[in-house]
């Protein structure tokens, strides 16, 4: 990948974090990228493309990060994953979930964004499914479920009360759930 591609990334998903997807124009990520017109658009054919890229990169981070925080054989990996959660929100998404914006922006519009973003949330819910699967828990699609609320819950929480307290509830929360699937 090109340097440019990657800063055009990078500050494209900043300011569509900070700015919402349709508070932000092209021309104010070509500007803070300091690239030219066309190297923008021979990384990326419209903006929708560069959004749909700016998504997909994100989700991988964000699995690349689970990835690293939990351990799966651990005797408490759905709590593992509400910590790393919970970080990830402190660290990354402190202003809410990026694809639920994007949901909302972009809903029934003829592209590929909604249905990226709408995948990131099925993917978690099938990630908390597998890990009930593995932990051999009987009820495993109702536990994907709740650990999958109680992960939204806390990303909307975070814009109100914060992320450290937001976690602090849903690794209470979380610990309940287990408790009471034991």
């Amino acid at each position: 990948m090109s340097v440019k591609r990657d800063t055009l990334l990078e500050v494209a998903e900043r300011l569509f974090y900070e700015h919402g997807f349709r508070g932000v124009g092209l021309k104010q990520i070509i500007s803070e990228a300091n690239v030219a017109t066309m190297t923008l658009y021979n990384h990326f054919s419209s903006k929708d493309n560069l959004v749909e890229e700016v998504l997909r990169q994100r989700e991988e981070r964000y699995w690349s990060y689970l990835d690293t925080q939990v351990e799966m054989d651990s005797e408490s990996p759905f709590i593992l994953v509400v910590e790393a959660h919970g970080r990830w929100l402190k660290e990354q998404s402190y202003r809410g979930c990026m694809f639920l914006r994007a949901i909302e922006d972009y809903a029934g519009t003829d592209n590929d964004i909604e249905n990226i973003a709408r995948g990131h949330k099925a993917k978690l819910l099938k990630y908390f499914q597998q890990l009930a699967q593995r932990k051999g828990k009987d009820n495993e699609l109702d536990l994907a479920h709740q650990f999958t609320l109680l992960l939204e819950g806390t990303t909307s929480m975070t814009t109100l009360i914060g992320a450290e307290k937001a976690t602090e509830h849903s690794i209470a929360m979380a610990r309940t759930l287990v408790q009471h699937t034991s």
